[in-house]
Formats: structure tokens, sequence, C-alpha cells
């Protein structure tokens, strides 16, 4: 797998960044901004590390976690019933860890692929 391309984690990056940035165009109040925004940020991140490293299936599920975490943040956050900002993110949340779960397995086996086994 070469660096830059897995199109899986450029997805997440872009819903990371719609995410984060989509406080400037929809009305976030209270924990709303702050979830949206750590979120997204966070999924940027996540994103880049899976794009500089593939091959880590840990980070592959950190970010899926993040997505998972971002759906759900409206509840948690009790910001569901504010709903460009809930919706903003659920569809971003969704998008990330549907994208993410299918990213796992390829990067699984990258990863097996490379690992050295141990000599005898």
């Amino acid at each position: 797998m070469k660096k830059w391309t897995r199109w899986q984690d450029w997805v997440a990056v872009v819903a990371g960044l719609y995410a984060a940035l989509s406080v400037m165009w929809t009305t976030a109040v209270g924990s709303s901004t702050a979830l949206v925004v750590v979120f997204g940020i966070l999924l940027i991140i996540s994103g880049v590390i899976n794009l500089s490293m593939p091959g880590t299936p840990v980070m592959e599920w950190v970010q899926a976690a993040l997505g998972a975490l971002l759906f759900l943040s409206p509840w948690l956050g009790s910001y569901a019933t504010q709903t460009g900002v809930a919706w903003t993110s659920w569809i971003t949340g969704l998008v990330a860890l549907v994208v993410t779960a299918m990213a796992i397995k390829p990067s699984t086996e990258e990863h097996r692929h490379h690992r050295v086994s141990p000599s005898h």
C-alpha cells in the first residue's frame, strides 16, 4: 500500500474537515461546538496518520471509533434537537465510520504482509 493514496482515508479527512468547519455555517450552541470541532480535528489527524503510515490497523480502529463518537455526539452532548449541527455530526460521523470500516481489512492484511516473523 502506497502512502497518501488510500481514498477511504482521504474521505475521512474531508469528513473531519467538514465537521470541524461546520460551526461557521450551522448554529452550534453549547457542547455541540466543542464536540463537532474536536471530533472533526481528531478525524483529520487520524486520517493523515493513516495516509502517511498505511497498514496500521490500530489507527484504523481509532479512526472508526472517532467516527462512531462523532455520530453519537448529538445524543451524548445533548444537541440532537439542534438540527443543522446534529445532522452534520450524524452524516460526517457515519461517512467516516463506513469508509474506515472498508479500510480495516486491507490495512490488517498489509500489516500482516509486512510484519517480520521471528526466526527459529
